[in-house]
């Protein structure tokens, strides 16, 4: 399946019971890199005064809202109606992938089934969200981090991020998948493995919008362009100091 923006038909299931619609503008902007959002539902009770954030949000975004009375204490039935609908979708088969919107853990089984049926299937959910769940996706993606790009919100503070060389081991994990003889791989190959690896890697995570950029300031590898231009990186050798930019001349007065 492509996954280039534009070219990929996606639905966009939304738990709003397990969602904030202050995070909807950004979630949509984030899906829009994958493919089309093309189908565009919302599951809960709107007569609760709990989901009336959403209004903006539903009108704005053309979201469809599957209103699911909870009739009996314990029984979650917008849980219920949003794996129907899954299921239905995936067996009338004209889409490529699902967009999972939620922290909750009860999707896992869920996003492993669409996964087999050759689905990709991308989770979208705070950092509390169960590592089952995330690790059921092709890909999740924290709101933390989304959100972090355009509006913050008090709990998304620039102190939430983790430092660069935090993405150490995980880089050099996917490094020592692909690596050749003499050590050296692509950075697009690897962001690719990363991803494969840690289904919620996420450069933004360690405040940097780049993998190039993260794998420079971790200060742990050696990177460089090869033949065709392209970013190529390995482990540094022990006491080798990564390379420092050059600064400008002071100017004379």
């Amino acid at each position: 399946m492509s996954t280039k923006p534009g070219s990929a038909a996606f639905a966009v299931l939304i738990d709003a019971d397990n969602s904030s619609a202050r995070h909807a503008d950004a979630i949509f902007e984030e899906v829009a890199t994958f493919g089309e959002a093309m189908i565009r539902r919302i599951y809960g009770d709107f007569a609760s005064e709990t989901l009336k954030g959403w209004d903006r949000a539903v009108q704005a975004h053309a979201i469809l809202q599957q209103q699911q009375r909870n009739n009996t204490t314990g029984k979650n039935a917008a849980d219920i109606a949003l794996v129907i609908d899954a299921m239905d979708l995936l067996y009338k088969g004209t889409l490529d992938g699902v967009c999972l919107v939620s922290s909750d853990s009860d999707f896992t089984r869920l996003a492993q089934r669409l996964r087999e049926e050759g689905l990709t299937v991308i989770g979208i959910g705070e950092k509390k969200a169960p590592e089952a769940f995330r690790n059921a996706c092709n890909r999740f993606i924290f709101v933390e981090n989304l959100t972090a790009q355009g509006a913050p919100s008090t709990a998304d503070k620039p102190s939430d991020k983790e430092a660069p060389s935090k993405a150490i081991p995980l880089i050099r994990r996917a490094i020592a998948a692909l690596e050749d003889d003499d050590g050296w791989v692509k950075l697009g190959a690897m962001g690719h493995k990363l991803h494969a690896l840690v289904p919620d890697f996420d450069t933004r995570t360690y405040g940097e919008a780049k993998l190039s950029t993260l794998v420079e300031k971790s200060g742990a590898f050696e990177m460089k362009r090869n033949a065709s231009n392209h970013y190529v990186l390995k482990e540094m050798r022990k006491g080798k100091k990564a390379p420092q930019k050059k600064r400008a001349a002071p100017s004379k007065s």
